[in-house]
């Protein structure tokens, strides 16, 4: 076999190899299928959306992105001290944290705008969710190219930090649905 011949037969075997050890895309209408209640607000799109690199703080003085979650599922959830459905809503992401502990699976819970940490700190402690973390994004440099203009609002990533999916308003994120969501999206679909 010629020098073309090894070099196009070990293109191909490279591509397959790579392609059989890859994650399997999930399937997105048999996920969508699962959406119930309030999980039919959720919007899946038709091909994955890349998300900023934008920077947030945290309480602590140290700053993150979204590139900290690579390689995990994120439920990323756009927040605020003064908003009332986020109250009713954060004591669900603390208990899916806790549920998916384990998986490669975030909660990731930013207060976006105005949100003083004292008042961060007491409404996370006052609703149950003082488990969840204490990020801040202040001048909105995250929601802002997330096109985040009301609250809440939650986005899942996959794994590669895509946005596959979002929800406007708040959702019963501690339902059936839900958790079914989330786990046949781990699943591969």
């Amino acid at each position: 076999m010629g020098r073309l011949g090894k070099a196009v037969l070990y293109t191909a075997l490279l591509l397959f190899a790579n392609a059989a050890v890859a994650d399997p895309a999930p399937d997105i209408a048999a996920i969508e299928a699962l959406r119930e209640g309030d999980m039919r607000k959720l919007v899946f799109h038709a091909e994955p959306q890349p998300v900023p690199e934008a920077a947030f703080g945290h309480l602590d003085g140290t700053t993150h992105s979204l590139a900290d979650y690579r390689g995990k599922w994120v439920l990323l959830n756009f927040w605020a001290t003064w908003c009332a459905p986020c109250r009713k809503e954060m004591p669900m992401f603390a208990a899916l944290q806790t549920e998916f502990a384990g998986a490669p699976f975030a909660v990731v819970t930013i207060a976006t705008g105005r949100n003083s940490p004292r008042g961060i700190e007491a409404f996370l402690e006052e609703v149950g969710a003082d488990s969840l973390p204490r990020y801040i994004d202040p001048d909105h440099d995250l929601a802002r190219p997330m096109a985040v203009f009301g609250l809440p609002v939650t986005a899942i990533l996959d794994p590669e930090g895509h946005e596959v999916a979002r929800m406007m308003g708040d959702a019963a994120w501690d339902s059936d649905s839900a958790k079914a969501i989330l786990r046949a999206l781990m699943d591969g679909g």
